[in-house]
């Protein structure tokens, strides 16, 4: 059995000047993202390994993860601006050491990616999570595999 966690980026900032890839996390963001990642290591939410979209928004909520977790991460350009294939292109990278994955990405993609395994979600709001469980014991049957939305949060309502 496989867990993936999905992870919205943190509220951004858009300063001007400033490219879509470059937003910094609002303060805000860096609130919900330091929230977040307690809430779930406080429930017990096993995190093995972090992969994130290289834009900065999505790096520094990961990183605010990392901080809590202390587990490492990586970047995966596929997580931005990602289409379903992107993720199943990152899934079936993934060492099947690893049990728990949380990816950091962005809106539309993660909102759709997340619909397509499980119908209980609409849209992710920034910093919201879903937890997903996967019938499987390798990464490379993830296409197949029946999947559970095991949990969904969202900031402003873990407080």
């Amino acid at each position: 059995m496989k867990k993936l966690i999905l992870v919205r980026h943190a509220k951004s900032d858009w300063p001007e000047e400033t490219e879509d890839f470059d937003r910094p996390l609002a303060d805000k963001g860096l609130e919900d993202a330091m929230n977040m990642s307690e809430y779930l290591k406080n429930n017990n939410i096993p995190i093995n390994h972090l992969v994130s979209s290289p834009a900065i928004r999505a790096l520094n909520t990961c990183k605010i993860f990392n901080q809590t977790y202390q587990i490492g991460y990586a970047t995966d350009e596929k997580l931005y601006h990602p289409s379903e294939n992107n993720f199943h292109s990152v899934i079936y990278n993934l060492s099947d050491d690893l049990n728990s994955v949380a990816f950091f990405s962005h809106n539309n993609g993660i909102s759709n990616f997340a619909n397509s395994m499980s119908e209980d979600i609409f849209h992710f709001p920034t910093c919201g999570v879903a937890g997903f469980e996967i019938d499987c014991d390798s990464w490379s049957e993830f296409e197949g595999s029946e999947k559970r939305l095991i949990f969904f949060y969202e900031p402003d309502k873990i407080k």
